[in-house]
């Protein structure tokens, strides 16, 4: 749908003016702030007449940007990109994501063996698997937070039953 549509480039500079944008790493969003209570205000701020199918095309621009901004940040030198979760199904934004980074591949996790949808169960299994071997989960460097814990407990059901 959104392929079928063209990004209005002021839009797209409205909306990458949002404060979330400049933050540093580490930093994690979600419905919370981009939702469309979020979206209704830009357009209302924005006040001028677009179609459906144009905000769509401007907000894959504002994801596509948004990523591609990030890697060229922080892992610019990286040649190869690989993409998992909901997005990897999305060729329209992986090929917007490309458009972006240029001379860097961009791939789905599906080229290293490992379904796009996969990838979150797996880091959640290998968290499974460092609490119950009593070993840190979180990277400190990545996460922010101030030194490495076990994350989460494991309870055990008692074996007497009432």
């Amino acid at each position: 749908w959104a392929a079928s549509g063209q990004c209005n480039d002021e839009l797209l500079t409205s909306l990458l003016d949002e404060p979330y944008f400049q933050q540093a790493i580490p930093k994690s969003t979600g419905r919370e702030l981009f939702n469309l209570n979020w979206l209704d205000n830009k357009l209302i701020e924005f006040n001028e007449n677009i179609s459906a199918t144009d905000i769509q095309a401007t907000l894959v621009q504002l994801t596509a940007h948004s990523i591609a901004n990030e890697i060229k940040c922080y892992l610019d030198s990286s040649k190869t990109i690989f993409i998992c979760g909901g997005g990897a199904h999305n060729d329209y934004l992986i090929n917007q994501i490309q458009n972006l980074l240029g001379d860097k591949k961009v791939s789905t996790t599906d080229e290293l063996g490992l379904h796009p949808d996969w990838v979150e169960a797996c880091a959640f299994a290998w968290l499974a698997y460092k609490t119950l071997n009593k070993q840190s989960g979180n990277m400190p460097t990545v996460t922010g937070a101030s030194h490495p814990v076990i994350l989460g407990a494991i309870y055990y059901a008692s074996s007497e039953v009432s």
